[in-house]
């Protein structure tokens, strides 16, 4: 319960997390038919860069402080670059959006969102946040309920975000519990699960896991900033996608390359390929 994603928002991570985000809800939109956005550690949905705690790590100079300049973007980040730079009108970065808020301003007035945030404080600070927009419902409680408390939906269609603050030393292992679980009470819902690359042996434990989910089609999608086995810290993170809408890998593919070049701080690295073929 101590985790407080401001520390750390608009680093390399969130840029992999909420770039690939808005290109499943972008996706995902091609059908007019509704979706339901569900995610379990939700967070406040938005941050000040220059607050107390975003500017006690300076992270986000390393993330997303880095793009925000450049001009030769890659066509799949335009989206999610939009987002930040609509919360940011005069041209100067200081707000960022977390994934609630990156899923608010890209879904569509028929799409449903239920976001969860476990923290007490940080739970009321995202219903402040999120109010006024009556698509959204929060709810304050465990994240890992989420799966069995509201799949399937109503709309037939869902994309869970699975984003834990690894605080606990099994929330690889409880990732994939919650996959197997969305995947069994409703098949056809796209699970992003976030991980962090750290250590490598629970890594391998973790890609097992994920290959014996029973999910149909399993994409893992990774971002290296530092060499794997560096053992300083964060050196990357990833994203194992579960039913991945058509072309998203190919985006992935034309984009992980790209940023790894101009997040990486020591020895930049990506890799993109299936855990479960369809």
């Amino acid at each position: 319960m101590n985790y407080r994603h401001a520390f750390h928002a608009g680093n390399h991570a969130d840029v992999l997390k909420h770039f690939t985000l808005a290109r499943l809800i972008a996706l995902l939109s091609r059908k007019e038919a509704p979706f339901a956005y569900l995610d379990t550690h939700a967070g406040i949905g938005l941050y000040d860069l220059l607050g107390d705690q975003a500017s006690r790590t300076d992270e986000w100079r390393e993330g997303i402080g880095r793009l925000w300049n450049l001009s030769d973007l890659p066509a799949p980040l335009e989206d999610y670059l939009g987002v930040v730079r609509a919360l940011n009108p005069g041209g100067a970065l200081r707000y960022y959006p977390g994934s609630p808020e990156v899923a608010r301003r890209l879904t569509r007035p028929q799409d449903r969102l239920r976001l969860n945030e476990k923290h007490p404080e940080d739970g009321v600070l995202l219903k402040e946040n999120m109010a006024g927009d009556r698509r959204v419902h929060v709810n304050l409680g465990e994240g890992w309920h989420l799966p069995r408390a509201l799949l399937p939906v109503p709309e037939k269609r869902a994309l869970m975000l699975i984003d834990p603050p690894f605080e606990q030393g099994d929330d690889l292992e409880r990732c994939v519990m919650a996959l197997k679980e969305a995947i069994g009470r409703m098949r056809q819902t796209v699970v992003a699960i976030w991980y962090p690359i750290k250590d490598q042996r629970q890594l391998k434990r973790f890609y097992q896991g994920l290959e014996s989910s029973g999910a149909p089609k399993l994409l893992r999608a990774e971002l290296r900033v530092n060499a794997a086995d560096n053992a300083l810290g964060l050196n990357g993170s990833g994203l194992a996608i579960a039913n991945p809408p058509w072309g998203i890998e190919d985006e992935l593919r034309q984009t992980l390359p790209w940023l790894a070049e101009h997040l990486a701080q020591s020895q930049g690295g990506w890799q993109l390929d299936w855990l479960i073929a369809e």
